[in-house]
């Protein structure tokens, strides 16, 4: 009887442990060195709107550039002329270079009006070279633009929904330069930690020393170095088989992220407050001034009009209770305690920080 108690008992500590222990892949948590996006931008032309492009008297460039494009096409518009082209509008155009973008492959691209155009739905963007930091031209863009939001005016009401004036062309751009790279020349790879830990860097290390796929060693908390064993030079190859190996995830640091411009407060489950008293509570002020005005009696007694002004503060406090917060070991118990305070986002903006300069906050505070 007591064997079995013992079994169950070890088997359910084991499943606990297991359910504690969490991993991941290596291609999860880190990126390769020299392997990224670079990006692209342009400037073009939007036509085909119903009406809702570019006002040309406060947006000159508009028509600077419809009458660039104009003269390349062969047509001369006279001097002097004043265009009033509604259903044309300037746009920036954006997009991402892949690491290994092949001459004639398709990418994205993001449309963003520059000039005061109310939508851009229904456009057509033309022919529109995109540069790199290098200001050489990489792709080509032109496409129909697809507009996520919607909206409709009418006597003087509007009703819109998402944003009107950005879109996205799926395909939009092709790759006319590629991108030159000595990927693959080398033998050694470097492998960039998407955050700084130095435990996760040596427990990659240990992963791929263990499996025999290189001589991978730690350089620092963000980058860990393979170099590839002899007669195994192909890095496509150890790539392919390191990034698919599982790497348990170390405890994290306690971080409490506030965000003060919308009010929201984020914190992972490694937060633990330590036993404190918070007094948390609402100052209203109100200041309240009338203007008191005194006449003559008789309109012909000769005095004047005098003008009193009066004023009247009212100070109310509520709340401010002195309460106990009890220690918190789990996310949960930190949740539940900073409930029982009743104070809103912004409050426990301001009561976090003060848990932490009194030591009660056992975590990182981060305000963006």
């Amino acid at each position: 009887m007591r064997h079995s108690l013992f079994i169950s008992a070890l088997a359910l500590s084991l499943m606990l442990v297991c359910t504690l222990v969490h991993a991941d892949r290596i291609r999860d948590l880190v990126t390769v060195q020299g392997v990224r996006e670079n990006s692209l931008i342009g400037y073009g032309l939007v036509v085909g709107l119903d009406g809702t492009g570019d006002q040309t008297t406060q947006t000159p460039f508009t028509t600077q550039s419809v009458n660039n494009m104009l003269s390349q096409l062969g047509i001369t518009v006279p001097a002097g002329t004043n265009m009033q082209l509604k259903n044309v509008a300037a746009v920036m155009v954006t997009a991402k270079l892949p690491a290994f973008g092949r001459q004639g492959q398709a990418i994205d691209v993001v449309v963003s009006s520059l000039g005061n155009a109310k939508s851009l739905r229904g456009g057509t963007l033309l022919m529109t070279p995109l540069k790199g930091v290098d200001n050489q031209v990489y792709a080509l863009a032109q496409g129909n633009i697809l507009v996520g939001g919607a909206g409709a005016a009418a006597g003087g009401s509007s009703v819109q929904v998402n944003q009107l004036n950005g879109g996205r062309i799926t395909g939009g751009a092709t790759i006319e330069r590629e991108l030159s790279s000595n990927f693959g020349s080398g033998s050694v790879i470097n492998l960039q930690l998407n955050e700084d830990d130095f435990s996760m860097a040596q427990r990659i290390s240990d992963a791929i020393n263990n499996r025999g796929y290189g001589l991978a060693q730690p350089l620092d908390a963000r980058t860990v170095q393979v170099r590839l064993q002899q007669g195994n030079a192909s890095q496509v190859r150890t790539l392919a088989y390191i990034q698919d190996l599982d790497v348990s995830v170390p405890l994290q640091d306690a971080k409490v992220i506030i965000n003060s411009r919308t009010g929201s407060v984020v914190m992972n489950r490694e937060v633990m407050l330590s036993a404190c008293a918070v007094a948390q509570g609402n100052l209203s002020v109100t200041v309240n001034q009338q203007q008191n005005v005194s006449q003559p009696d008789t309109p012909f007694a000769g005095g004047q009009t005098v003008v009193t002004p009066q004023t009247q503060i009212d100070l109310r406090q509520s709340g401010g209770a002195l309460q106990t917060v009890n220690a918190s070991a789990n996310l949960n118990s930190v949740v539940r305690a900073l409930n029982t305070l009743g104070a809103t986002p912004i409050d426990l903006m301001s009561i976090l920080q003060s848990m932490q300069s009194a030591g009660c906050l056992r975590a990182k505070l981060e305000i963006n």
